[in-house]
Parts: C-alpha cells; structure tokens; sequence
C-alpha cells in the first residue's frame, strides 16, 4: 500500500502525519528523519489495528503541487 504524507517544518523540527491513518504522527529534526519515523510510525499503526481486529483504512488521499 501506498499512504500519502504531509510533513511540516515546526518550530524546531519536522512533522509528519498519514491523512488516511488518524493519529499516525512523527517528527523528527530533518525531513529525512521524519520520512523514516513515519514509516515506522506506519507499520506500528497498521499492525496495531489489526491486533486488536480493526479494519486497515485504505489509501484514498492524493497529494499534488499547485504551480503559481
């Protein structure tokens, strides 16, 4: 599967999060840190939701740039 991610530049660090998995978050202090975490962060979560026999929400956003 493939999940969309939106990171943000905080006030000292990185953020991350997966819009189609609530409360998957990172951080970390560089985007390439924060790439990794959240693919951790998506694996715990994913894993998590089916040990306790959730359903696992499929991939439905779609991340674009807009030229202006």
């Amino acid at each position: 599967m493939r999940y969309a991610i939106i990171i943000e530049k905080a006030a000292g660090n990185f953020s991350a999060y997966v819009p189609d998995l609530p409360g998957c978050v990172a951080t970390g202090d560089t985007v390439a840190a924060v790439e990794t975490e959240i693919r951790d962060a998506i694996r715990f979560h994913i894993e998590g939701l089916k040990a306790d026999g959730l359903a696992v929400p499929p991939p439905t956003s779609i991340a674009e740039y807009v030229e202006m």
